[in-house]
C-alpha cells in the first residue's frame, strides 16, 4: 500500500558527515564523535569541553568585558556612601531573571535597592523618561539596567543631567550611536573584547554579578553557582544558541534548577504540575514550554511584577498565591494568542499569499501577544512576520524572521520611519508613527523581497545524518545524552531512516491530537521502532499501515516507571523512492 500525500513538503538536506580519522581515541560513540566533528569540534580538547564542561575552567574573566571594572567600582562606591540603585529591568524572563540575580548581589552587599520593571502595555521595552524622574524623586544615584538601555540615549542623558550614574548591562544590537553611561557591559559593544558574543541578558547580569564577589566579595564567590537556575531559565528562554558559556551556565543551571532552593519556583512546578526535583533533573524543553510560558505571561497579560515576586518569594502562602495567579494569566494568554494567530492566518493565506513579508495591525492586538503570534506565523508559512497593536497616535509590533533574513539590519535600512527600534537578527520590536505605517511597509517588503530573490523559501530539514536500523541501540542513545542540552545553535541531531514499513498507527491524548507509528526495517531486520508525533495527527493522519517510509526523527530514551525503551520524535516522513 502506498503512502498518501503529506500536507508537508519540507525539503530534506542531508549535512556531509566528517570520517573520524584512525588516531581518534576518546571513549565516545562513533555517531557521536561524526556529529561533533560534522560541528567543527574536532580536537580532543574541544570535544572534551562540549561533552563535560568545566564550571571552574570553561568560564570567562567577567573583567574581560571592557567597562566591568569602572562598573564595579561604581557600585562600590554606592555601597561605601549608602546610596540608593535603581535596576531597571524588562518584562520578560531574560530580564525578570536578570533583575533578581542583580537585587540579590546588591542585597548581599548591603546596598539600598529597588527593581522596575515598566508596564509592557503603557511603557513599553526600555528605560523611559517617567521612570528616571520618579528615580531623582526617590533619591536614586544610580540606575543598572538589565537586558536592556542600548538604545536608551536620551533618557540616559536626562538622568545624568539629573545627577543619576547609569550602568548599562545588555545583549541587544549596539546601534551606531550609544547611550553616554558610566559604563556599558555588552558583548557586542565595538570596543568589547569580551570572548563570547552571544550571552542572553541574564548571561550578561550574571558577569556583573561575578565580576561583583570576585572583586568584593570573594569569600562569598561560590554561592553564586545558587543563581544559575535562575541564568539557566533566562539564557534558555532567550533562544540564544547554547553553546560556549551558554551551555555552560545552562548545562550546570538545569542541576541547580532541579535543587532550586527558591520558594516561588517550587509553587510554580507544583501549580504547573512541572514534574522538576533532584531526581528529575529537567531539560531545555521543560524549561522552554512550561517554566518560561508561565513567566513572561506575567508581562503579557498583566504586569511582569507578579512574576518577579514569584521568582524572590520566600513566604510558601504567598509564592502558592503568586503561582496560581500567574497559572491563571498562562492560560488566559494561550487563548488570546490562538485566537490572534487564527485572525492572522486568515490574512496570511489571501493577502500575503505572493508577499515575502507578512504584515499585520490591529487595535485589538494585545501588544503581549504580538511576538509570539509572529512567531507561530513565521513557523507557519516561513516568511519575516510582522505583527503591530494600533495605538492613536503610533503602533508598536514585534518581528520573527526566518535564518535568511537578519531583521534587525533590515529594520535599521528603516530608521528613518521608525520612531525607535531594538533587538537581534530573528526577533526585533519597532515603534511606528500611524502615518508612517504604509511607507513602512513598503520598503521593508521591498528590501525582503530583494533579500530572498530567488531564493526557495520551503521549509528545509537539515538532517544530521542517515542510520540504519542495527545501528541504533541504547549505547547511541546515552552517547547522545552527551551532546545536551540541546536548544538554539545545538540542536538535537535529526537523523533519516529510510525503507520502513508501517506495522501500526494509533492515536492518542485528548482529542487523539497525538499520533504513534511502530515501524519495521523493510529488509527483514527483526527490530520494531516506536515514533511518536505530539500534536502531529493533521500532519501524518494519510499514513496508513502497510506503507513503506522514508523518515526524519530525534532517537530518544523513553523512561516511565522505570522501564526503559528505544523511541523516535518523529519529525517527518514521505514515500519511500
Amino acid at each position: 500500500m502506498k503512502l498518501n500525500a503529506i500536507s508537508i513538503m519540507a525539503k530534506w538536506t542531508l549535512k556531509q558527515i566528517k570520517e573520524i580519522p584512525s588516531t581518534f581515541s576518546l571513549p565516545i560513540h562513533l555517531m557521536v564523535a561524526k556529529l561533533l566533528y560534522s560541528k567543527g569540534i574536532e580536537s580532543e580538547i574541544q570535544i572534551q569541553q562540549f561533552i563535560a564542561p568545566n564550571y571552574e575552567t570553561d568560564s570567562h574573566d567577567p573583567f574581560a568585558f571592557s567597562d566591568m571594572e569602572k562598573a564595579v567600582e561604581r557600585i562600590k562606591v554606592a555601597r561605601d556612601e549608602k546610596q540608593i540603585v535603581a535596576i531597571f529591568g524588562d518584562y520578560d524572563a531574560d530580564g525578570i531573571t536578570s533583575s533578581a540575580i542583580i537585587k540579590a548581589t546588591l542585597d548581599d552587599l548591603g546596598i539600598s535597592s529597588f527593581v522596575y520593571i515598566p508596564d509592557k502595555k503603557s511603557e513599553g521595552y526600555s528605560m523611559n523618561m517617567a521612570a528616571v524622574e520618579m528615580f531623582k524623586e526617590k533619591d536614586v544615584k544610580l540606575i543598572i539596567t538589565v537586558d536592556c538601555g542600548i538604545t536608551s540615549i536620551a533618557e540616559v542623558e536626562k538622568a545624568n543631567a539629573l545627577g543619576i550614574d547609569v550602568i548599562i548591562t545588555d545583549h541587544h544590537h549596539v546601534p551606531n550611536e550609544v547611550p553616554k553611561a558610566l559604563a556599558i557591559i555588552n558583548p557586542h559593544a565595538p570596543e568589547s573584547i569580551y570572548p563570547f558574543k552571544d550571552l542572553a541578558g541574564v548571561g550578561v547580569a550574571f558577569k556583573v554579578v561575578q565580576a561583583i564577589y570576585k572583586k568584593l566579595m570573594p569569600e562569598k564567590i561560590e554561592q553564586t553557582k545558587w543563581m544559575l537556575d535562575l541564568v539557566a531559565i533566562g539564557t534558555i528562554a532567550d533562544c540564544v544558541p547554547l553553546v560556549g558559556e551558554n551551555r555552560l551556565f545552562v548545562r550546570y543551571g538545569l542541576v541547580v534548577l532541579s535543587k532550586t532552593r527558591r520558594i516561588g519556583l517550587k509553587e510554580l512546578f507544583t501549580v504547573g504540575r512541572i514534574m522538576i526535583d533532584e531526581n528529575s533533573v529537567p531539560d531545555t524543553k521543560k524549561v522552554s514550554f512550561y517554566i518560561a510560558p508561565r513567566i513572561n505571561a506575567a508581562g503579557r497579560i498583566n504586569h511582569a511584577n507578579l512574576a518577579y515576586n514569584l521568582v524572590v518569594e520566600n513566604n510558601v502562602a504567598l509564592a502558592r498565591d503568586f503561582a496560581l495567579e500567574l497559572e491563571a494569566s498562562n492560560t488566559q494568554r494561550q487563548k488570546i494568542t490562538e485566537t490572534v494567530v487564527q485572525e492572522v492566518r486568515m490574512s496570511a493565506e489571501n493577502m500575503y499569499k505572493d508577499k515575502k513579508f507578512i504584515f499585520a495591525i490591529g487595535q485589538h492586538f494585545p501588544i503581549g501577544v504580538v511576538g509570539l503570534v509572529a512567531g507561530k506565523i513565521v513557523q507557519k508559512f516561513n516568511k519575516p512576520t510582522a505583527i503591530f497593536q494600533k495605538g492613536e497616535f503610533e503602533s508598536k509590533g514585534s518581528f520573527r524572521s526566518i535564518p535568511q533574513i537578519n531583521i534587525i539590519e533590515t529594520l535599521g535600512q528603516c530608521k528613518d520611519l521608525l520612531i525607535r527600534f531594538g533587538g537581534h537578527s530573528q526577533a526585533a520590536g519597532a515603534t511606528v508613527a500611524n502615518e508612517k505605517i504604509e511607507e513602512f511597509y513598503e520598503k521593508m517588503n521591498s528590501l525582503i523581497s530583494q533579500q530572498l530573490e530567488g531564493i526557495d523559501l520551503a521549509e528545509e530539514i537539515i538532517v544530521d545524518g542517515e542510520i540504519l536500523a542495527e545501528e541504533i541501540d541504547f549505547n547511541l542513545v546515552e552517547g547522545l545524552e552527551k551532546l545536551k542540552p540541546f536548544g538554539e545553535g545545538n540542536n538535537e541531531p535529526i537523523f533519516m531512516m529510510k525503507d520502513l514499513i508501517v506495522r501500526e498507527k494509533k492515536t492518542m491524548g485528548s482529542g487523539e491530537r497525538h499520533i504513534k507509528l511502530f515501524l519495521s526495517p523493510a529488509d527483514g531486520c527483526p527490530k520494531i521502532f516506536e515514533a511518536i508525533s505530539f500534536n502531529g495527527y493533521e500532519k501524518f493522519a494519510h499514513i496508513d499501515c502497510g506503507s513503506q517510509v522514508d523518515i526524519l526523527c530525534n532517537i530518544q530514551k523513553d523512561e516511565w516507571n522505570g522501564n526503559k525503551k528505544i523511541q523516535f520524535a518523529l519529525i517527518d516522513a514521505k514515500n519511500s523512492l
